[in-house]
């Protein structure tokens, strides 16, 4: 199967590595349709686990491989990621600002963003698909660069990043469809718009591979803005969620569960 993936152009491989990351999204909200209730502990170690992968992913699968491509460039070999980086937790927190969105647990009134008068299920899936935006970059952009042929990216990494990202999508799902189906909505309208939330992945990681196939000297500067972007999603909104209910320590040991499952892929897939 992965024999045959290598044979696709490297956007086809991004969508459907997005595509997977999307299925396992729905194979989490897919609980919903057994259960309208699961312990908060359980979701902050989901949660904190989510984070710690997005983590070591930010820097084992694209800033790593950013430093290492911008080592023989005209610049410092410093700049390309420290830019890179910046930049996309830039472009996040400026998502963040203008698009309507509201958090699990949070009143209506507490929404972020633009102010709108939408509904307070749209605004907790937007929530989640503001997550999902960098997580579908960063998947295109690994296998982008593994297509290149050089040594720091390889198609085994970049599948090993999408599992990673897939595993920490599973809450992310449940994160939407449990809420939704405690304020009322029906299992299957509750499934779905969990679901739904991680459509953007496959579309963004198209879009990142594309990127950097048309602008090969773009690769460390595009690495590190996704790493930039998920590093921003961890600590603006997973590690403050997986800490609300005082689960602390259970959120923490999830983080250091997460970064070495994370860490253990991408050794393991080299």
């Amino acid at each position: 199967m992965i024999e045959w993936a290598q044979t696709l152009p490297p956007a086809a491989q991004a969508g459907l590595a997005g595509i997977f990351t999307w299925a396992v999204t729905a194979l989490g909200a897919a609980l919903v349709l057994f259960t309208s209730e699961v312990r908060r502990r359980t979701l902050d170690l989901m949660q904190g686990f989510a984070a710690g992968v997005m983590i070591a992913a930010s820097y084992w699968s694209l800033l790593a491989p950013a430093v290492e491509m911008s080592a023989n460039g005209p610049l410092p070999d410093w700049f390309p990621p420290a830019a890179g980086f910046l930049l996309g937790g830039l472009f996040l927190y400026a998502l963040d600002k203008l698009l309507p969105h509201l958090h699990q647990g949070r009143p209506v009134e507490e929404a972020e963003g633009i102010k709108t008068a939408w509904e307070r299920n749209f605004l907790l899936i937007l929530a989640i698909t503001l997550h999902n935006i960098p997580e579908g970059l960063a998947v295109g952009v690994a296998f982008g660069a593994a297509a290149q042929g050089l040594p720091a990216a390889s198609f085994s990494s970049a599948v090993a990043l999408a599992v990673g990202i897939g595993l920490q999508n599973f809450p992310e799902g449940l994160a939407i469809s449990l809420p939704l189906r405690r304020e009322g909505a029906s299992r299957w309208t509750s499934f779905y718009h969990g679901q739904a939330s991680a459509l953007v992945e496959p579309v963004a990681a198209v879009i990142g591979a594309a990127a950097v196939m048309v602008a090969q000297p773009i690769l460390p500067y595009a690495m590190s803005f996704a790493a930039g972007a998920m590093i921003f999603v961890v600590v603006e909104e997973l590690i403050p969620e997986s800490h609300r209910s005082r689960n602390h320590d259970l959120a923490t040991l999830g983080v250091l569960a997460g970064f070495v499952v994370m860490m253990t892929l991408d050794l393991a897939f080299r």
